[in-house]
């Protein structure tokens, strides 16, 4: 519930822009960005200024072309995208957050439970891989996501919608194996029954059905945690649509999005 001692600790108002990162926040961040080269020209903007442009683009859901001049160049900008794109930059801080949260609230480092769901959006004119989720009569791209007990991302995999839950699912559950190998149970929805995800790996797959006498809309257990990181991540206009061109940049806005939310966690409750 907002109260003025609530509202005063998650202002924003004193910054340049409501995405720029706080000092505690950069302090989190900081240790993971990549080191200056040894050789060649030297830096002229600072990593900082570069996270806080990215920022700035996923949540106001601007093109490249549209960064303020106070940014760094709109190049500049995207080279490092880029960057931090294809080193997984984005992926290796939201675990390195994830982990430091987890021990911040008393709970092992590594989750041993989960849950998975999926999301359709839209595309736009962009174009790259994308297809038609005939349950949602929509045509785009779905996000899986594998999040823990308390709604933190672990493993996000966008691809066409076409792809059904039970066929997406089990290379989301696959690719969960190596950064987090003591997952042992997954709460899913019955869109994920069948033995596509039940085989696919050794975690136990548990079906959270809906009641018998259920009518309309009833929050379900567990399967409520995915669905709020949803609205969590939506949060960030550039997340209503899926105007990426290809995947990978797809995938590096959505671990960018739980980055903000875990750092902003972390810095608030230091």
């Amino acid at each position: 519930m907002w109260t003025p001692a609530t509202r005063r600790q998650h202002s924003r108002e004193h910054l340049r822009y409501e995405t720029d990162l706080k000092d505690r926040e950069w302090s989190l961040i900081a240790p993971m960005m990549p080191g200056a080269a040894k050789t060649g020209r030297p830096r002229r903007w600072p990593l900082r200024e570069i996270m806080n442009a990215i920022f700035y683009v996923m949540r106001g859901g601007i093109g490249w072309r549209l960064l303020p001049s106070d940014f760094p160049p709109r190049s500049t900008v995207f080279r490092w995208f880029r960057r931090f794109r294809d080193e997984c930059l984005f992926e290796k801080i939201n675990h390195r957050l994830l982990m430091l949260d987890r021990e911040r609230c008393g709970r092992e480092a590594s989750p041993t439970a989960s849950i998975i769901d999926s999301q359709t959006v839209k595309t736009c004119e962009s174009g790259g891989p994308r297809g038609y989720d005939a349950g949602k009569k929509i045509k785009g791209r779905k996000r899986h996501a594998l999040v823990d007990t308390d709604g933190r991302a672990l493993v996000l995999f966008p691809h066409p919608a076409s792809i059904q839950d039970r066929d997406g699912a089990g290379p989301v559950l696959q690719a969960s194996r190596r950064p987090f190998p003591f997952i042992r149970k997954v709460f899913a929805d019955a869109g994920y029954q069948g033995p596509r995800v039940a085989e696919a790996t050794s975690i136990a797959v548990e079906i959270v059905k809906r009641k018998p006498d259920q009518i309309g809309f009833t929050v379900q257990p567990r399967r409520w945690v995915v669905e709020r990181f949803f609205a969590w991540v939506s949060r960030n206009r550039r997340l209503w649509k899926d105007a990426e061109a290809t995947i990978e940049s797809a995938t590096a806005f959505l671990y960018a999005a739980a980055v903000m939310i875990l750092v902003r966690r972390i810095a608030r409750n230091s």
